[in-house]
């Protein structure tokens, strides 16, 4: 069984998106360098800088699964089934939609039992590789269930003010990391792993 990492771009006041959900400035470095990395959907490739380019493809090489919230999934459309990461996803939602267009792919795997059996999908989906929990709710239910073995950070110089937190609703008392095992900066983000310390 692989890890299962708690992954997102975040403001340096730890921020992944404003209120009304748009992530603002965060995403920015997508499109700051000149290596082309090409995604299974749509936008269909990023321009990052060759440092951001080395950290984001072997980040995703690892990744076997990746589990959402049910709102990440209704503002994105489930990527129309096909995620830029190009692996499947599980999504954790109190009811799964009933005619949702692209249910056909079969790259979306709906759980409505609760985050430790969104991951526990996940990880047979995933086999030995990395599981990869998007930020916010889902995340946030992880840390605070010790589900989590590392959060990584793409932390952006940017400031949101308020908005959606990396890690909603977590008691700070019952989460503790460990030291950085990974520090990259790079143009317009920094790349950043720490483990959690059980």
């Amino acid at each position: 069984m692989g890890k299962v990492v708690a992954s997102a771009s975040m403001s340096l006041d730890g921020f992944v998106a404003h209120e009304n959900n748009d992530p603002g400035r965060l995403f920015d470095w997508y499109e700051v360098g000149d290596v082309e990395v090409v995604t299974a959907s749509e936008p269909a490739s990023f321009h990052l800088t060759p440092t951001s380019a080395d950290y984001w493809r072997d980040w995703i090489g690892q990744i076997g699964c990746l589990v959402v919230g049910r709102l990440l999934f209704d503002i994105t459309d489930g990527w129309k089934g096909q995620h830029p990461l190009g692996v499947p996803f599980v999504v954790l939602t109190h009811e799964p939609p009933a005619d949702w267009a692209h249910a056909h792919t079969g790259n979306a795997h709906f759980v409505t039992e609760g985050i430790e059996e969104a991951i526990a999908r996940a990880q047979e989906i995933a086999g030995e590789r990395t599981v990869a929990l998007a930020a916010g709710t889902v995340a946030g239910q992880a840390l605070g269930a010790g589900l989590v073995d590392e959060v990584a950070v793409d932390l952006v110089p940017v400031v949101l003010g308020s908005g959606h937190r990396y890690f909603a609703d977590v008691d700070p008392a019952a989460v503790r990391l460990g030291d950085p095992t990974t520090i990259i900066p790079s143009t317009r983000v920094t790349h950043m792993v720490f483990p959690v310390e059980r």
